[in-house]
């Protein structure tokens, strides 16, 4: 596979595929920047080689076709203060503006492409639109691992178009460090499992039930596994029909020798709201009119020790509903536990993309850790043992 450290990009137009899925608020201001900072280093790289770059990406989910909250329009001023230099925007990913304007780069200079999903044919993976972004560039770098796991138009299939296909600086960190984890982890190794729904886990806990020696399960899954202990979980968050699927995990953790801790107690609360009332119940004892939002003090303390006694860590998912500042005191204090393994007992910490990356970003902790992905469900399915269509692309 050829990396962007390895290959030179002078007098080249670099088509890259980048992840800048980024949130804006209601004036289109991007509130969280992670994925555009990701990218600098492979978009630095091909600039002082002397290459121009094309820069792709989507934004959000248009449901019919160009839709100005979902404009990438809106990143042409950030992308120039990021970069120190003007970004031109082509208003359309493969009309006239984008050929003409691509056809004129400069090495040195930027375009940036209207959103990709403004076209069904992106998600539908359609081989004569692929052909079509091809045209712009005259090498292909694909640097979005979070979306490496769709079969797209400009994530995958563009490839087949291009003789020159490239492993861009984010794409190869988040596939090492993902190795470093599955394939030489430092003992003990403790993953840390959290989110609403066991359905959306169950392959990478099957998975890793061969590889750590302690699981811990918080968030809102853990409900589903107080019910297959015959517990009380009120009107907390759950998936009945799973209830066989959590009683076989307990059975082959135990089996295999894992250490699977869960929660010690509950912050429940009378309505969904931060503002609703609230007790500490043991797990399993939840009223019937409460429903569980956080992991109590008890688990706090447990997991706690765990994750600071252990070398690798890996962690996917909050401990409970930690948009409400009463409720993230549970995903909070995992978050302090892994920079402090990390710091004190040179841990490797891998933190999994999605939420878990969001809890630790917002409290200041991401350089503290040692490596936060930016793709959550493409990082759960090359751990899951899953080929990516966007890394496949890049090897044929």
């Amino acid at each position: 596979m050829k990396t962007v450290s390895t290959y030179n990009f002078a007098g080249k137009r670099a088509l890259i595929r980048v992840d800048f899925n980024v949130p804006l608020n209601d004036r289109y201001e991007i509130t969280d920047d992670t994925r555009i900072k990701a990218t600098i280093p492979t978009i630095t790289k091909i600039l002082n080689d002397g290459g121009s770059v094309i820069l792709m990406s989507h934004l959000g989910r248009p449901k019919d076709g160009p839709t100005e909250k979902y404009s990438l329009k809106h990143l042409v001023t950030p992308l120039s203060i990021v970069f120190g230099r003007p970004v031109k925007f082509a208003d359309d990913c493969i009309g006239e503006s984008a050929y003409t304007q691509a056809a004129a780069l400069q090495p040195g200079e930027i375009l940036l492409l209207e959103n990709l999903r403004f076209y069904k044919e992106e998600e539908k993976g359609n081989v004569e639109f692929a052909e079509k972004l091809s045209k712009l560039g005259d090498v292909w770098v694909n640097d979005a691992f979070g979306t490496a796991h769709r079969a797209h138009a400009s994530t995958a299939v563009v490839g087949q178009f291009f003789q020159d296909k490239v492993c861009g600086f984010v794409m190869l960190a988040e596939l090492e460090n993902a190795q470093k984890v599955l394939e030489n982890p430092i003992r003990p190794f403790t993953a840390i499992m959290g989110g609403s729904k066991v359905s959306d886990k169950i392959l990478i806990i099957e998975r890793l039930l061969d590889k750590v020696d302690n699981l811990i399960i918080g968030g809102g899954m853990t409900y589903t596994f107080s019910l297959a202990e015959g517990g009380k979980i009120g009107k907390s968050i759950s998936e009945p029909d799973k209830v066989e699927l959590a009683k076989s995990l307990l059975e082959k953790a135990a089996a295999k020798g894992v250490k699977l801790y869960m929660p010690l107690d509950n912050v429940c609360a009378d309505k969904f709201s931060n503002d609703a009332n609230r007790e500490i119940v043991a797990r399993g004892e939840i009223a019937d009119e409460w429903e569980g939002l956080d992991i109590g003090p008890e688990s706090v303390k447990l997991f706690s020790e765990v994750i600071e006694g252990s070398k690798t860590i890996l962690w996917n998912g909050p401990m409970g509903v930690f948009e409400f500042p009463n409720f993230a005191v549970g995903t909070n204090a995992i978050a302090d536990a892994v920079v402090k393994a990390t710091e004190e007992n040179d841990a490797f910490s891998l933190i999994g993309g999605g939420d878990s990356a969001s809890a630790v970003n917002n409290a200041g902790y991401g350089d503290r850790v040692s490596y936060v992905s930016t793709g959550g469900g493409a990082l759960l399915e090359y751990m899951e043992g899953k080929v990516l269509p966007g890394v496949a692309a890049l090897q044929d």
